[in-house]
């Protein structure tokens, strides 16, 4: 079983589709209000969905598969926050200038050719996320790129899309949307196939991410960025791993395809040294076996049993052992086979599929075995499996099997996967193809105009890898750099800089770095406005409060919503004084309460000195001073 891989000898190459919520007031296509999430609603719509013919003549191979499921899409409707566009009982409106504006910035950023008109499309989408069936999309710019580790990672485009539905439930031939989140504007970024190794997938993305949030106008939180990532090693296809949520996560997901491809590899080489090759050479037979599973002690067959359903046995000639094959790490190929009869047959019962060399373990199990072997006449080198359910759904899970096999004769089959805890990825949809894009009608074409481009040029944020420099320059870490950008806290530091004279190492660290220790104490320091850091790195320029006084004061203005800094301060308690009134009180400081350990350095002891004598003036001496002042009455060294 292959666990890791060479990936630069693997040939594994990926890209990304990032999607991030943009900051509008109203959604894409239609004046409801954006970011106006619910979880009550006041009406339900059924829906089912069928293919349409693309502009040239061709059914989308996606579509069919969605149209195979059979789903009953289930839509719960909220009046606060959707309308009858959004159950494609209205016309669009005009797209949404503002996302547009978000968009272009965004390409700016990139360095990207803007498309002198914008033109809608129509993406097609069966899978029951968007009640028209389609998703209307629009391309803003094209030909960037961004610095990426001493090269340049390619950006092909930028798109202007609606967000789809929320999934609240998807059992068998059932799925459940909750509609609040339909029609909000976001942006596809999407970049080359220019990333190499897991770890530089993890990093575009938060690259990307860094960017986006550099425009200001964008949504945060759980579920306002979600990432694609496509992979391919060697003689493999582009796979895409849907909606990865973080991008610490992209490490195993890019590593676990990577190995499944090139275990999917070498299984169609083993199946191409028994003959088999094309489709023709896989003949599947289905027959039912419920007789036979009748007094079988397992309970997921009974129950199906007891409901007038079906169990089915599928032989797959010459697919002996080809289900125990690897895949990716701690699967085999009959994980791959349960996704398909999972998503397409409808068939989700626990544990979705059965082979004949992975029977549970029950009373005389092998007597179960030689029966179906039996019946379907089983020969050494066939293999097969035991689908339970409505007997239509049992016929469509036997047909996928077999065409799973198929795919697999193939290589790697390309399709969307979904992404899962700890890494592993499972079947979603065979991946779409060009058929399902066609233009929109309904929308009318938007310019834009140079004069458009140029104001919002003069706008634009700088770019995070500017702000990197100009921060490494302050001696700011990069960490404390990209946790500003990402919380929106870039503008408030370099506001306090220039208003206060405060050096800006200290305003980032303070506002940055330590900031994120008070919010995890619950302290609601979100509350805080720029102009409030204002006033209290005024008291600090001004030698009122000591350098740890920021924090407090900070604190209290956050709890306490409407004091003054200089209230703050007071309320705090902290009134520097000068030295010579404190001084005399830490003159005789002792050691008293140390405990004293075998090996104490010097060093060590006097942090304890100074962290002692810092307390007892809290709020009225600098600690630095303090320090300083024990250093040269101690004869210490700094």
């Amino acid at each position: 079983m292959i666990q890791r891989i060479d990936y630069d000898a693997a040939g594994l190459i990926s890209g990304l589709e990032v999607h991030q919520q943009l900051l509008t007031k109203e959604k894409t296509f239609c004046r409801c209000p954006a970011g106006l999430y619910v979880d009550s609603h006041d009406g339900e719509v059924l829906r089912h969905m069928r293919p349409t013919l693309s502009e040239l003549g061709e059914y989308d191979g996606t579509a069919l598969m969605e149209f195979k499921t059979k789903k009953e899409i289930i839509y719960l409707l909220n009046k606060s926050n959707v309308c009858t566009y959004e159950m494609d009982d209205t016309p669009p409106f005009l797209v949404n200038q503002d996302a547009i504006d978000v968009a272009i910035e965004l390409c700016l950023m990139m360095n990207m050719d803007i498309i002198d008109e914008v033109q809608i499309a129509r993406k097609q989408y069966l899978d029951g996320s968007i009640p028209t069936g389609f998703q209307r999309t629009a391309i803003i710019g094209v030909n960037g790129c961004l610095p990426f580790k001493g090269r340049r990672l390619t950006v092909t485009h930028v798109s202007v899309e609606e967000d789809s539905c929320r999934e609240v439930m998807n059992k068998g031939h059932q799925i459940v949307f909750r509609t609040d989140r339909l029609g909000m504007p976001l942006t596809e970024t999407v970049t080359g196939a220019d990333l190499r190794t897991p770890e530089e997938v993890r990093d575009a993305i938060l690259l990307c991410g860094l960017v986006a949030r550099s425009t200001r106008h964008v949504r945060t939180g759980i579920g306002a960025a979600r990432q694609d990532v496509n992979v391919s090693v060697r003689g493999g296809s582009r796979v895409e791993i849907k909606g990865v949520a973080k991008a610490a996560y992209a490490v195993k997901l890019v590593h676990n395809e990577g190995i499944r491809q090139v275990n999917l590899l070498r299984l169609r080489d083993l199946m191409h040294e028994r003959g088999i090759t094309k489709s023709d050479d896989i003949r599947k037979t289905a027959v039912d076996v419920g007789d036979i599973f009748a007094d079988a002690d397992l309970g997921f067959l009974q129950k199906t049993l007891g409901a007038s359903g079906k169990v089915y046995a599928v032989k797959i000639e010459g697919a002996a052992g080809l289900a125990s094959h690897p895949t990716q790490p701690d699967t085999t190929f009959l994980d791959e086979l349960s996704g398909r009869v999972r998503v397409i047959a409808c068939l989700d019962e626990q544990p979705i599929l059965l082979s004949s060399e992975r029977l549970p373990d029950f009373a005389n199990v092998h007597r179960y075995r030689d029966r179906v072997r039996k019946r379907l006449k089983v020969a050494d080198r066939d293999d097969f499996f035991i689908v339970w359910g409505p007997e239509a759904d049992c016929l469509t899970a036997a047909e996928e099997i077999r065409l799973r096999f198929v795919d697999a004769a193939g290589g790697v089959p390309k399709e969307t996967r979904k992404s899962l805890p700890g890494g592993y990825t499972t079947f979603e949809r065979i991946l779409p193809g060009p058929d399902r894009m066609y233009p929109d009608t309904d929308s009318p074409p938007t310019r834009v105009v140079p004069e458009r481009v140029e104001r919002l040029r003069k706008q634009l944020a700088p770019p995070p890898w500017e702000r990197e420099k100009q921060y490494s320059e302050w001696g700011v870490p990069l960490e404390t750099v990209h946790y500003l950008i990402r919380r929106g806290g870039v503008e408030t530091v370099e506001e306090v800089v220039q208003k206060t004279g405060v050096d800006g190492r200290t305003a980032a660290v303070e506002i940055g770095q330590r900031l994120k220790a008070l919010k995890r104490a619950g302290i609601p320091v979100e509350r805080l406005r720029t102009e409030q850091w204002v006033q209290i790195f005024d008291l600090y320029t001004d030698g009122r409060i000591p350098r740890e006084g920021i924090r407090a004061v900070a604190s209290v203005m956050a709890r306490e919503p409407g004091l003054t800094a200089d209230a703050a301060r007071a309320a705090a308690g902290i009134e520097l004084k000068d030295a010579s009134e404190w001084r005399p009180e830490i003159e005789g400081i002792s050691f008293d309460g140390y405990v004293v350990h075998k090996g104490d350095s010097a060093a060590r002891r006097f942090r304890y000195i100074a962290g002692k004598a810092t307390r007892m003036l809290r709020g009225r001496a600098p600690a630095r001073d303090v320090v300083s002042f024990l250093q040269e009455k101690l004869g210490v060294r700094s």
